[in-house]
């Protein structure tokens, strides 16, 4: 059964809406627990960036223990992100068509509750982020500045989406330190592919509240780009692309990952292919499609560990 008070991008028939009790609802739509894409795609990276370490070290396989821990650390700290964004966008949220239903503009929370349930997540987020070694803990603090001040660049600049992609990759950083307590190239080109492939996904997700940002005057890459999306979105991610690339080939990868970084490229492709500037719902479904993106990459280095390790690569 569909909740009638979930925001209009809300997955159907989520779980959210059909099991969870009256009063979860509101908080784990804050976290957005049912628009899972958030967490997918911020997890990406960290998935990534372990695969990646692994190749690297020699290794079969990443460490099963960073994966799990990633796994807890990108679904509570994309809550603990979501909540934030939604106590400092409050009075934009309510006059936006898409999100005037999320539960502070909607009065089902209040600031302040929301400020005491994102502690709980950040807590969360803490506890694993002490898992790893004190290198890694040091990184995973270092992100906290571009968390805090990502809901306000909207107001300032015409690139929040670039400042989103600082935030939403720093797992590309955080695997390769959590495996080898320091940082090199590899990972840092994976890092500016990351935002590359952010800009391009956010900016397609963007133009889902174009109408609504003109109007109110919230500034987005979609209207900077205009008519010219297509062709940025073809460049961000070529840009990508290419980053990764030079991650993977400065991590000494093989042909399996070498593979999967074509397949990935062939849906960014369909992706620039299948974009419509006026088409809200295919904006939503191309931008939710990047979490196939995010396995692609991830199974291709998870391959090359492994045959790697029985000499097929």
């Amino acid at each position: 059964m569909s909740d009638p008070t979930a925001t209009i991008d809300a997955v159907r028939d989520h779980w959210v809406a059909r099991i969870a009790p009256d009063w979860a609802k509101p908080y784990l739509r804050m976290a957005r627990m049912d628009r899972p894409i958030g967490w997918r795609l911020l997890l990406a990276p960290c998935w990534w960036s372990t695969a990646l370490a692994a190749v690297a070290a020699g290794a079969a396989y990443p460490n099963p223990w960073h994966i799990v821990l990633f796994l807890i650390g990108a679904i509570s700290m994309r809550g603990a992100g979501c909540v934030w964004n939604d106590i400092v966008d409050r009075d934009i949220d309510a006059k936006v068509e898409r999100t005037r239903k999320r539960p502070i503009p909607a009065g089902q929370v209040t600031v302040l509750q929301a400020g005491a349930f994102m502690a709980g997540l950040c807590l969360i987020g803490l506890l694993v982020l002490l898992q790893f070694n004190w290198f890694a803990v040091a990184v995973g603090f270092a992100s906290v500045v571009i968390v805090l001040i990502y809901p306000l660049m909207k107001r300032v600049t015409w690139w929040p989406q670039f400042v989103l992609g600082l935030a939403f990759n720093w797992g590309a950083l955080m695997g390769w330190a959590a495996t080898f307590g320091s940082l090199s190239w590899a990972p840092l080109a994976l890092y500016a592919g990351g935002i590359a492939w952010t800009i391009g996904y956010d900016t397609i997700y963007a133009h889902q509240d174009i109408a609504d940002d003109e109007l109110i005057g919230v500034h987005s890459t979609a209207r900077l780009f205009g008519d010219r999306t297509r062709e940025m979105i073809a460049v961000f991610y070529a840009v990508a692309t290419v980053f990764f690339g030079v991650a993977f080939f400065l991590a000494g990868a093989g042909w399996p990952a070498w593979l999967g970084l074509a397949a990935g490229a062939g849906h960014m492709v369909w992706q620039v292919v299948a974009f419509r500037y006026d088409d809200p719902a295919r904006c939503l479904m191309l931008f939710r499609a990047n979490r196939g993106y995010g396995w692609i990459l991830f199974l291709g280095l998870v391959a090359d560990a492994a045959f790697r390790a029985m000499g097929w690569a």
